[in-house]
Protein backbone atom coordinates (compact mmCIF):
# COMPACT_ATOMS: atom_id res chain seq x y z
CA UNK A 1 0.00 0.00 0.00
CA UNK A 2 1.65 3.26 -1.29
CA UNK A 3 1.46 6.45 1.67
CA UNK A 4 -1.40 8.16 -0.27
CA UNK A 5 -3.70 4.76 -0.02
CA UNK A 6 -2.59 4.97 3.51
CA UNK A 7 -3.09 8.65 4.79
CA UNK A 8 -6.72 8.27 2.78
CA UNK A 9 -7.22 4.98 5.01
CA UNK A 10 -6.66 6.61 8.23
CA UNK A 11 -8.28 9.79 7.08
CA UNK A 12 -11.21 7.60 6.59
CA UNK A 13 -10.83 5.84 9.72
CA UNK A 14 -11.25 9.40 11.54
CA UNK A 15 -13.84 10.34 9.43
CA UNK A 16 -15.98 7.01 10.24
CA UNK A 17 -15.36 7.95 13.73
CA UNK A 18 -16.71 11.18 13.99
CA UNK A 19 -20.08 9.55 12.16
CA UNK A 20 -19.90 7.20 14.75
CA UNK A 21 -19.71 9.72 17.38
CA UNK A 22 -22.48 12.11 15.98
CA UNK A 23 -25.11 9.42 15.03
CA UNK A 24 -24.69 8.04 19.02
CA UNK A 25 -26.89 9.95 20.75
CA UNK A 26 -29.89 9.54 18.77
CA UNK A 27 -29.57 5.59 18.86
CA UNK A 28 -30.22 5.81 22.75
CA UNK A 29 -33.67 6.50 21.23
CA UNK A 30 -34.18 4.36 18.11
CA UNK A 31 -32.31 1.99 16.11
CA UNK A 32 -29.87 2.97 13.00
CA UNK A 33 -32.20 1.05 10.64
CA UNK A 34 -34.73 3.21 12.15
CA UNK A 35 -32.64 6.66 12.05
CA UNK A 36 -31.69 5.27 8.09
CA UNK A 37 -35.68 5.39 7.48
CA UNK A 38 -35.55 9.29 9.18
CA UNK A 39 -32.43 9.94 7.37
CA UNK A 40 -34.38 9.10 4.13
CA UNK A 41 -37.72 10.85 4.86
CA UNK A 42 -36.08 13.75 5.92
CA UNK A 43 -33.84 13.97 2.79
CA UNK A 44 -36.70 12.77 0.08
CA UNK A 45 -39.71 13.72 1.98
CA UNK A 46 -42.81 11.71 2.71
CA UNK A 47 -43.30 8.99 0.45
CA UNK A 48 -45.33 5.39 0.21
CA UNK A 49 -44.25 2.94 2.45
CA UNK A 50 -43.70 0.25 -0.73
CA UNK A 51 -41.67 3.44 -2.24
CA UNK A 52 -39.62 3.31 1.02
CA UNK A 53 -39.41 -0.37 1.47
CA UNK A 54 -37.66 -0.50 -1.90
CA UNK A 55 -35.36 2.47 -1.31
CA UNK A 56 -33.76 0.99 1.85
CA UNK A 57 -34.11 -2.36 0.03
CA UNK A 58 -36.39 -3.96 2.74
CA UNK A 59 -39.30 -6.37 2.15
CA UNK A 60 -42.59 -4.57 3.27
CA UNK A 61 -44.12 -7.02 5.27
CA UNK A 62 -41.05 -7.21 8.05
CA UNK A 63 -40.60 -3.14 7.87
CA UNK A 64 -44.02 -2.49 8.68
CA UNK A 65 -43.10 -3.93 12.33
CA UNK A 66 -40.14 -1.19 12.33
CA UNK A 67 -42.88 1.82 11.03
CA UNK A 68 -44.68 1.09 13.97
CA UNK A 69 -42.06 1.39 16.51
CA UNK A 70 -41.76 4.81 14.78
CA UNK A 71 -44.58 5.79 14.66
CA UNK A 72 -45.15 4.85 18.41
CA UNK A 73 -42.21 6.98 19.05
CA UNK A 74 -43.64 9.97 17.88
CA UNK A 75 -40.84 9.96 14.81
CA UNK A 76 -43.13 9.57 11.76
CA UNK A 77 -47.02 9.77 10.69
CA UNK A 78 -48.90 7.31 8.65
CA UNK A 79 -52.07 9.21 6.44
CA UNK A 80 -54.00 8.17 3.33
CA UNK A 81 -52.04 9.01 0.51
CA UNK A 82 -54.28 11.45 -1.93
CA UNK A 83 -53.28 9.27 -5.07
CA UNK A 84 -54.51 6.03 -3.85
CA UNK A 85 -57.21 4.58 -2.04
CA UNK A 86 -55.35 1.47 0.07
CA UNK A 87 -52.03 3.60 -0.31
CA UNK A 88 -50.52 4.93 2.98
CA UNK A 89 -47.96 7.44 3.08
CA UNK A 90 -44.99 7.95 5.70
CA UNK A 91 -43.77 11.46 7.09
CA UNK A 92 -41.23 12.39 9.21
CA UNK A 93 -42.68 14.48 12.43
CA UNK A 94 -41.17 17.69 13.79
CA UNK A 95 -39.62 15.42 16.19
CA UNK A 96 -38.19 13.14 13.91
CA UNK A 97 -36.65 15.73 11.96
CA UNK A 98 -34.96 17.23 14.60
CA UNK A 99 -32.96 13.90 15.48
CA UNK A 100 -32.03 14.04 12.46
CA UNK A 101 -30.60 17.33 12.35
CA UNK A 102 -29.08 17.25 16.04
CA UNK A 103 -27.02 14.60 14.19
CA UNK A 104 -26.07 16.42 10.76
CA UNK A 105 -25.05 19.36 13.35
CA UNK A 106 -23.03 17.50 15.58
CA UNK A 107 -21.36 16.03 12.89
CA UNK A 108 -20.90 19.14 11.40
CA UNK A 109 -19.42 20.51 14.40
CA UNK A 110 -16.97 18.20 15.40
CA UNK A 111 -15.46 18.15 11.33
CA UNK A 112 -15.29 22.02 11.54
CA UNK A 113 -13.39 21.30 15.35
CA UNK A 114 -10.69 19.68 13.24
CA UNK A 115 -10.62 21.71 10.27
CA UNK A 116 -9.70 24.38 12.77
CA UNK A 117 -6.80 22.84 14.14
CA UNK A 118 -5.27 22.19 10.87
CA UNK A 119 -2.70 25.30 10.29
CA UNK A 120 -3.91 27.52 7.89
CA UNK A 121 -1.59 27.46 5.14
CA UNK A 122 -2.89 23.65 4.98
CA UNK A 123 -6.35 24.10 4.57
CA UNK A 124 -6.79 25.36 1.16
CA UNK A 125 -4.77 22.26 0.14
CA UNK A 126 -6.80 20.12 2.51
CA UNK A 127 -9.98 21.23 0.92
CA UNK A 128 -8.93 20.98 -2.80
CA UNK A 129 -7.76 17.82 -1.79
CA UNK A 130 -11.14 16.55 -0.15
CA UNK A 131 -12.85 18.23 -3.38
CA UNK A 132 -10.75 16.43 -5.48
CA UNK A 133 -11.20 13.24 -3.85
CA UNK A 134 -14.45 13.63 -3.82
CA UNK A 135 -14.71 14.20 -7.54
CA UNK A 136 -12.87 11.24 -8.20
CA UNK A 137 -14.77 8.99 -6.00
CA UNK A 138 -18.25 10.42 -7.37
CA UNK A 139 -21.48 10.64 -5.83
CA UNK A 140 -22.34 7.81 -3.08
CA UNK A 141 -25.96 6.21 -3.63
CA UNK A 142 -28.46 6.78 -1.29
CA UNK A 143 -28.39 3.32 0.12
CA UNK A 144 -24.67 3.67 0.05
CA UNK A 145 -24.92 6.68 2.67
CA UNK A 146 -28.32 5.07 4.71
CA UNK A 147 -26.17 1.89 5.84
CA UNK A 148 -24.33 4.89 8.07
CA UNK A 149 -27.33 6.91 9.00
CA UNK A 150 -25.55 9.68 7.16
Amino acid sequence: MDESSRAALRASRAMLGIVARSVAPALEQVTLPQFRVLVLLETAGPMRVGALAERLGVVVSTFSRSLDRLEAGGWLERSPSEDSRRGVLITITDAGSRLVREVSAQRTRELAAVLDRVATEDRAVLTRAFESFADEAGEPTLRDLLVLGI
